[in-house]
């Protein structure tokens, strides 16, 4: 099978590309309305030395995608692409505060949850031989917003797309970070008819082929660490009773990413008040909405580092930085952000992004599904 030709949309600074590129689709459109995170995408690019998007980068709003000269513009752009023999993919994770169960709950009303419906458009519009779909789980989970998520399933399979969805922690996959996320895939009935008639897309396409934990085995069974007193610089060695599980602890990933020497371990806040508040909070207290403590030996809550939610360091008086966030999404040691941009718009962008590790698992289920129905 050649490999697929993806267009992304929504895509910072490209976590949830990397995750396709290294399994081997090619990224060959890029859409980012927000400049400073396509420039890290671009930034990141260059540093990991992967070749730049044959129809380049474009930071037109998506909205535009549906009217006058940028709705022909990406028609040609995608007729173009499937001239080529190879599947074309639609990949993207409409901004999500508006469906999040902590954000602004407004649903499909809101300035950001608008654009999930307006992504689904583009979808029907175009018709790309299959999609993928990433949102938080509230779209998936909250009464009001479920009936906005089935109706816009409804949609497409009356566009002629056969779905499935699964509700994701990411920590399944290996990532450090406790992240619920829906994510849908869907693909053109034509290019599935050889499917047995008995066997449904949820069966054929193998969610669970490159899971590495049970999440309720992780997340409600393990006895993790709990709370220790905070010491600054302290050691506290791993407890013996982590066995296999010690790769999914933030110590693991300080250390695989060598964080301290990574070129974003300098960029974090400094806030010019509250250290006595960061001297004060236990090691692993991370029980309150803000100032939550990273235990060393745990997996990390999400990361979400806007809406004044701080993060601290296990054993440092002060915020996590930029290369311990990155460590934190299951980034490679090789990824950084440009010395340019804002910490603001860097730990936005790391919070928005899908981690690394659940986007090449979930980009090798797709791609394996694709080659076993060539």
């Amino acid at each position: 099978m050649k490999s697929p030709i993806i267009f992304s949309f929504f895509s910072g600074c490209g976590f949830l590309d990397l995750g396709f590129e290294r399994a081997s689709f090619n990224i060959e459109f890029v859409n980012e309305n927000h400049i400073p995170f396509l420039e890290a995408y671009k930034y990141s690019r260059t540093q990991l030395r992967i070749k730049p998007p044959k129809y380049g980068y474009d930071s037109t709003s998506i909205e535009s995608f549906l009217s006058g000269d940028s709705r022909i513009y990406l028609q040609k752009l995608v007729n173009n692409a499937k001239s080529k023999v190879n599947l074309v993919g639609f990949v993207g994770g409409p901004p999500c505060p508006d469906f999040s169960i902590g954000g602004k709950n407004k649903g499909q009303y809101g300035d950001n949850g608008k654009l999930t419906k307006v992504y689904v458009d583009i979808i029907i519009e175009n018709q790309p031989d299959f999609f993928v779909f990433e949102n938080v789980k509230g779209l998936w989970r909250t009464r009001s917003h479920r009936q906005f998520y089935e109706n816009l399933k409804h949609k497409l399979s009356n566009y002629g797309y056969v779905l499935t969805d699964r509700l994701t922690n990411c920590i399944e996959f290996g990532v450090p970070q406790n992240r619920d996320r829906i994510i849908m895939f869907g693909i053109k009935k034509t290019l599935i008819s050889r499917l047995n008639h008995q066997q449904s897309l949820y069966d054929a396409f193998k969610w669970d082929k490159y899971i590495k934990y049970d999440k309720n085995e992780v997340l409600n069974r393990f006895l993790w660490p709990s709370t220790d007193v905070y010491e600054e610089d302290s050691f506290r060695s791993m407890p013996e009773n982590l066995n296999g599980l010690h790769q999914l602890t933030v110590q693991y990933w300080f250390k695989k990413n060598n964080v301290e020497h990574h070129p974003n371990a300098h960029h974090f806040f400094k806030p010019r008040a509250g250290l006595i508040r960061f001297q004060t909070v236990a090691e692993g207290d991370d029980s309150k909405k803000s100032y939550k403590r990273l235990h060393r030996w745990r997996y990390s809550p999400t990361a979400a580092y806007g809406n004044n939610e701080v993060h601290l360091h296990p054993y440092k008086s002060r915020r996590l930085s930029v290369a311990e966030a990155l460590a934190i999404q299951s980034l490679p040691p090789e990824f950084s952000l440009p010395e340019s941009m804002s910490l603001s718009n860097m730990f936005k962008t790391i919070g928005n992004g899908v981690p690394y590790l659940a986007s090449l698992g979930i980009a090798n289920t797709v791609r394996d599904f694709l080659e076993s129905i060539k």
